[in-house]
C-alpha cells in the first residue's frame, strides 16, 4: 500500500515523541510505501487533489534505557515529485493545530480525494465538524459541568457557582491559554477579558475537577475503539498535565467508566469519520476531543510495551480488503 502523511516539516518532528513519526515507522515496518507532504503544498488541479509529494525512509527509533533513542540522521528524503492523492491508499491529516483559514483550506482541498479510491484519516469533513474543545459537548453525560461564553458577567457567576474552574481557548493546543480560575483571585476580570478579548470570542470555561492533580488521562481510540492510554500527571506548581507544558507520563490502565465514555462516542466518531482520535479524561469526566494530530503513540508504546502504530495501519490495511471485497462483489 502507499500512504502520505501530511505532515509539519518533517525536520522540525521529534522522533522519539511524535506519533505521525511512530505511524510512519509501522507503515514502513509493515513494509508499505510512505511519503510525505505539507498542507501548504497540497492543490486541485482538474477535480482532483495533487500534493508535492517526497517518499521518505526512516531509521526507526530504538529504545534504550527505557527512552526512545533516535539514530542521526533518522530519515532520509527521496525527490519531490506532483502526484495525485487518489493514487495513495491512505492519506494521513497530520498537520498540528490550530485550525486556521489555511488548515481549513487544506480540508477543502481534501475534499476532492475519492473515498472510493483512497482513506483519509480523519476525514476532512469530521475534522471541520469537530472543534476539539466542544465536540464533546454532545455527549452530556460524559462532561463536567461547562458552558461556553464571551460574557464575563455569565463567566464569573459560573465560577462563584463552581468555587474553581477552567477556561479554555476554543482554539487552543498542547494546554495552551488554559487558566484556572478563582472567585477570589483579582486578575480574574482581566484574565476573562483577554481571553475572550473584551468579549468578541467565546471560551469554554469548565467546573474544575479535583482529581486533575491525579493525572490528565489521554486514551487514543481507533474506529472508536480505545486501543491504549498513558496519564499526564502535573509537576511542579503547574495545575496543566499536558506532556507540551512539562507533564509526567506514567502507565494506566482504562476503567468500565472510560470504556462507556468510549462507547458512547464511537457511533457519533464513526459517522464523522474520524477514525484515529485521542480523548482526555480527568476523574471519570470527558474533557476533550482530538481529531486534528492526536499524540501519545510513543508514551503508551514505551510503557506498555505496544506497536500502537502496526495496529492502526494495519487495521487501515484491513479496511482496505474489505472495501475491495465490498467493490468486487457489487461488480459481479
Amino acid at each position: 500500500m502507499k500512504f502520505t502523511f501530511i505532515i509539519d516539516p518533517i525536520q522540525r518532528l521529534d522522533p522519539g515523541h511524535d506519533t505521525s513519526v511512530a505511524l510512519m515507522e509501522a507503515a514502513q515496518e509493515l513494509g508499505h510505501e510512505v511519503w510525505i507532504t505539507q498542507a501548504n503544498q497540497l492543490g486541485v488541479v482538474n477535480g482532483r487533489a495533487t500534493a508535492l509529494l517526497q517518499p521518505v525512509q526512516l531509521t526507526p527509533v530504538q529504545l534504550v534505557d527505557g527512552l526512545w533513542v533516535a539514530a542521526n540522521p533518522w530519515f532520509v528524503l527521496g525527490d519531490s515529485t506532483i502526484g495525485d492523492l487518489d493514487d495513495m491508499d491512505a492519506v494521513f491529516m497530520r498537520t498540528d493545530p490550530p485550525v486556521t483559514v489555511p488548515y481549513l483550506y487544506a480540508t477543502y482541498v481534501l475534499d476532492y480525494i475519492d473515498p472510493t479510491k483512497t482513506l483519509v484519516i480523519n476525514s476532512p469533513q469530521g475534522i471541520r465538524a469537530a472543534n476539539e474543545k466542544m465536540y464533546g459537548l454532545q455527549f452530556t453525560e460524559a462532561m463536567p459541568e461547562t458552558i461556553v461564553s464571551q460574557n464575563k458577567q455569565v463567566i464569573r457567576q459560573f465560577v462563584e457557582q463552581k468555587g474553581a474552574a477552567v477556561m479554555k481557548p476554543l482554539g487552543g493546543k498542547a494546554g495552551e491559554g488554559i487558566l484556572f480560575l478563582e472567585p477570589s483571585d483579582r486578575n480574574i476580570n482581566s484574565m476573562i477579558e483577554i481571553s475572550t478579548q473584551q468579549g468578541q470570542v467565546p471560551v469554554m470555561v469548565q467546573a474544575y475537577l479535583p482529581a486533575a492533580k491525579d493525572g490528565d488521562k489521554r486514551i487514543i481510540l481507533l474506529n472508536g475503539e480505545p486501543i491504549g492510554a498513558v496519564n499526564r500527571i502535573p509537576t511542579g506548581n503547574e495545575f496543566r498535565g499536558n506532556m507540551a507544558v512539562g507533564g509526567r507520563v506514567a502507565q494506566v490502565k482504562i476503567t468500565d467508566r472510560e470504556r462507556e465514555i468510549c462507547a458512547q462516542l464511537a457511533p457519533v466518531l464513526q459517522r464523522d469519520g474520524l477514525i484515529f482520535v485521542g480523548i482526555d479524561v480527568i476523574g471519570g469526566y470527558l474533557t476533550e476531543v482530538n481529531v486534528t494530530s492526536p499524540t501519545g503513540i510513543r508514551e503508551i508504546d514505551r510503557l506498555e510495551d505496544t506497536r500502537l502504530g502496526h495496529q492502526v495501519i494495519n487495521w487501515i490495511a484491513q479496511h482496505r480488503a474489505e472495501r475491495l471485497q465490498a467493490a468486487a462483489i457489487g461488480d459481479l
